[in-house]
């Protein structure tokens, strides 16, 4: 089924909404990382946070999924109630909160490099379901595996090798030589001695299994259930009952609920309606139109929007490894996309050929479709041999 959403995708204009809406999403999250960083380094609670991130998504989304879906919802079952729970177990729960916790103990950049891990674990979940097919055999099989690759080794190559400064601020020499020392010192011991650079990248490899996990499980659900928006709308409801009762016992300060300042507020509305509400509902769309590893192949695409935006906004410098790995991603992008197109293309070669055969085998005339399938039959009985 997933191979007729790829047809639907195939058209010129459904495909370029696609591939618009990937790069809008990675960009909106390529912000959040920044946002969440804030939020946390301003003292908001790490469960009040996505318990407030949840709420006003599924503030969002509900109307819309009610009056939009009406006539599109199956009836509700036990057993979807339960999909949905374990969605939301592991779409919002243990994602967001393994990256609240990898973030605060190392920092955004590398969050945002470790998560391009995510469509090599996506590709091998999908794989070991049979949601995507591999052949190892053709070339679109080896496209996609060399793609992905190539996808994840771009992404890390422009936070891991920084290489002399292309363009940007000038900068002091010995400024720029402190900074790398800090940079490294940090990513050696940590940054404060409540943080653990290792467990943070324990919590973010927890987050990218996570995120995987929900990406592949989704797809599966919405074949049973193809409201779209009603889905996140319900995914989000549970995620935020199961962060409630976390938070029931493990934050017990009544304090930590006030939203005490207007960035913090701000913090949290990007979070609810940028990078939960309208991310959600546009990633789950686009995992129906094009599967789920192909919006996880989008996933290096962030890392080069972080760095980009680091650069223009902050005065970052852009240096020889953000444009190595620019070019890796662009290239693993290509190759994924042309494995994918000649997959699509094989399939419906062979489709077209069997309606060929069997309009073919429709078209004989009768009798002698008779002659053929019967050629030994005797005549009818008269009544002369009675």
């Amino acid at each position: 089924m997933e191979a007729a959403g790829r047809r639907k995708a195939s058209s010129s204009g459904g495909g370029a909404r696609l591939h618009v809406a990937m790069l809008a999403l990675q960009l909106g999250y390529a912000g959040f990382h920044v946002v969440s960083r804030l939020a946390l380094d301003m003292g908001v609670s790490k469960l009040v946070f996505p318990v407030y991130r949840n709420l006003i998504a599924l503030s969002l989304l509900a109307p819309f999924a009610y009056f939009l879906e009406k006539k599109e919802r199956p009836a509700m079952t036990a057993s979807l109630l339960l999909q949905f729970f374990f969605l939301a177990l592991c779409g919002i729960t243990a994602n967001q909160g393994f990256y609240l916790l990898g973030l605060e103990n190392t920092s955004p950049t590398f969050a945002s490099a470790i998560q391009n891990s995510v469509p090599a674990i996506t590709f091998a979940m999908a794989a070991a379901l049979r949601i995507e097919q591999v052949r190892l055999s053709t070339c679109d099989g080896l496209a996609k595996v060399a793609g992905t690759l190539l996808c994840v080794a771009g992404a890390s190559v422009i936070t891991l090798f920084k290489g002399p400064a292309i363009f940007g601020p000038t900068t002091n020499g010995h400024q720029q030589q402190q900074q790398q020392q800090q940079l490294a010192a940090v990513m050696a011991v940590g940054d404060g001695d409540k943080k653990s650079w290792t467990m943070g990248c324990v919590y973010l490899i927890g987050h990218c299994l996570s995120w995987s996990g929900w990406l592949v499980l989704q797809a599966p659900v919405l074949k049973r259930y193809p409201a779209r928006l009603s889905v996140t709308s319900y995914t989000c409801f549970f995620g935020l009952l199961q962060f409630l009762a976390i938070a029931a016992f493990l934050e017990r300060d009544a304090a930590a609920w006030v939203v005490r300042s207007g960035p913090e507020l701000l913090t949290i509305l990007y979070a609810g309606f940028v990078a939960s509400g309208v991310a959600f509902a546009v990633q789950t769309w686009c995992i129906h139109r094009g599967g789920p590893v192909f919006v996880a192949v989008y996933q290096p695409v962030q890392t080069l929007l972080v760095a980009v935006m680091a650069s223009l906004l902050l005065g970052e410098h852009f240096y020889l490894g953000g444009i190595i790995g620019a070019v890796l991603i662009v290239a693993g992008l290509y190759l994924v996309l042309w494995g994918k197109n000649q997959e699509r293309a094989t399939a419906a070669a062979k489709e077209a050929f069997s309606s060929a055969a069997a309009a073919a085998i429709s078209d004989q005339p009768a009798a002698a479709d008779s002659c053929l399938k019967q050629p030994f039959l005797p005549p009818p009985a008269t009544s002369d041999n009675v």
